[in-house]
């Protein structure tokens, strides 16, 4: 038992520092109702070791804002979502920074928002919908926003002209 106790932790040492990864992933607004709040957006995020990739950061492509999430959030968040909506990964959008003008924009009037979203995969589309607190105490959903795959950027969006950065994701 003992050899195997030392393997796993010389495995986890060597492993852990490359466990977790980060990834820009970038995503075109695929409907009229996402264009209009956003033409694109680009998710930092971390891939763990198993491959599980949780999102850190939402930068607009478009206005060159962000706003740090962090994964979790009330319950009352996902009973808020449509009927039939299968994404269910809470992340709750930090007032500080762009996160306050990220929240006004997805919920106008709410006193909090939060984002669900799907499992994030690679050369995927996803779906993100918004939901907020408003001053009555009830949770809301607010929109529901549609992308489509763009590719994977090789380093953060730097916004040159013609430089769009992007590399095939793997």
């Amino acid at each position: 038992m003992r050899p195997f106790l030392l393997a796993l932790f010389a495995f986890s040492a060597v492993a852990g520092p490359a466990a977790a990864e980060t990834r820009y992933l970038a995503y075109d607004a695929s409907d009229r109702i996402t264009q209009a709040l956003t033409r694109g957006i680009t998710l930092e995020a971390e891939r763990g070791l198993f491959g599980a990739i949780s999102v850190r950061r939402i930068i607009s492509t478009s206005n060159r804002g962000s706003a740090d999430i962090r994964r979790g959030g009330p319950d009352a968040v996902r009973r808020a979502l449509p009927a039939g909506s299968t994404e269910t990964a809470v992340y709750t959008i930090a007032p500080e920074g762009g996160g306050r003008g990220l929240s006004r924009a997805l919920c106008p009037g709410a006193d909090q928002a939060w984002m669900v979203l799907g499992r994030v995969r690679l050369a995927r589309p996803m779906t993100l919908h918004a939901v907020g607190r408003w001053p009555d105490g009830g949770y809301r959903h607010c929109v529901q926003l549609s992308y489509n795959w763009r590719g994977e950027w090789a380093v953060p969006p730097a916004g040159g002209p013609g430089d769009d950065g992007l590399v095939p994701a793997p």
